[in-house]
């Protein structure tokens, strides 16, 4: 069983990603899915990321893995630690601060490079909230109401819901339409706020007189984008979960990876095999190992050929391991010196306000808003 566990960790070891290298000329692997390089010179992506502490594999996996792999195309990139947005739900001024800081450090520990890309926090660039304010302007009421996610918030509120959480899906198109941009990575679930902020950008074109705001196209993300939790396999991984257990945050450390693993739930076949429907708590195993591996569910099924589903954790648990303990210290170091993280976010903030005036100005003018 040792030999048949280091053979695994071997072949795992081999396809561990180098996340800032193309692997070649014409393709690149992100997860198990491949991208085709033929990438317009003038792509300008955009991506937000809330600060809610310290992020979980399933926001690594779905969302900060691909960020790093997409620093090696070409295009001008954008990624934003999206505070105003995070302040819908309540939060303590001294945690908010704290948990902004943290995710700064996760970012660049995960490779997020200021060289290659403009890592900025949204509320230092007010031009967010002036075009969210313009395009509010022409979004009628009865379009944001029939919005899933209002319409979810309606169900959980017992005072109406605030206004922060009705606009909230116009700011996030400002977001993206002040850098004018024209790709933005999402899973499945965010494609609808893509497909709004096409439609709020055509509005505000006809407003304008001419089309100003580029289309919106996405870019899908890798194939391991919704991680489930450990211990309820039919609802995707949080940090709002009621415990630490349902879920992996980086900065776990090796112990604690083991043992939320270990104590993840699966079912009673011994066998390892890839059925999300009928077996989501393996599948969901599977998917995590895919993730940190480069494997595909076939190949990973192949090489647990004969392990019950508790070796099985033990392996996963591994795979986890070789990515997350080198980030983890780079996380610890990062984090450690405040004034670098503080000078990064301020760095990002003077490269992205200067795209953010020019094209608010042009906004204002041709909004007939200047003297």
């Amino acid at each position: 069983m040792q030999l048949k566990r280091l053979g695994i960790m071997q072949r795992l070891l081999r396809k561990v990603p180098v996340y800032l290298k193309c692997l070649n000329k014409n393709k690149q692997k992100i997860g198990v899915r491949f991208i085709s390089s033929s990438i317009p010179e003038d792509r300008v992506i955009f991506s937000g990321i809330q600060p809610t502490g310290v992020p979980h594999i399933g926001n690594y996996l779905g969302a900060i893995k691909y960020w790093v792999s997409l620093q090696q195309e070409p295009g001008k990139i954008f990624y934003s630690i999206v505070d105003l947005h995070s302040i819908t739900i309540p939060r303590e001024r001294d945690s908010l601060h704290c948990h902004i800081l943290d995710m700064a450090a996760c970012l660049l520990a995960c490779g997020i490079d200021p060289e290659h890309s403009v890592l900025f926090q949204q509320s230092d660039i007010p031009e967010h909230t002036l075009l969210s304010w313009a395009i509010g302007c022409v979004v009628p009421v009865n379009r944001l109401k029939i919005l899933p996610q209002w319409q979810e918030r309606m169900k959980q509120s017992k005072d109406g819901g605030h206004i922060g959480t009705f606009t909230y899906p116009v700011l996030q198109s400002a977001d993206i339409l002040l850098y004018k941009a024209t790709h933005i990575p999402v899973g499945e679930d965010q494609l609808i706020h893509i497909n709004l902020t096409n439609e709020l950008a055509q509005v505000m074109n006809r407003r304008l007189l001419k089309p100003f705001f580029p289309r919106v196209h996405s870019i899908s993300t890798s194939t391991s984008t919704r991680i489930r939790n450990l211990r309820d396999p039919s609802v995707k991984m949080s940090k709002s979960a009621y415990s630490e257990q349902t879920r992996i945050e980086l900065t776990d450390s090796d112990d604690h990876i083991w043992r939320k693993i270990r104590r993840s739930v699966t079912d009673c076949t011994s066998e390892i095999a890839y059925d999300p429907e009928n077996r989501p708590g393996v599948s969901n195993l599977i998917e995590i190992h895919c993730g940190f591996s480069n494997l595909t569910p076939d190949e990973v099924c192949a090489d647990a050929k004969g392990l019950d589903t508790g070796q099985y954790k033990r392996v996963v648990a591994d795979a986890v391991i070789t990515v997350l303990a080198p980030l983890r210290q780079r996380f610890h170091r990062l984090r450690n010196d405040e004034g670098h993280l503080k000078s990064v976010l301020k760095n990002g903030a003077d490269r992205a306000r200067e795209v953010a005036v020019a094209n608010w100005e042009c906004v204002r003018r041709l909004l007939g808003l200047c003297a």
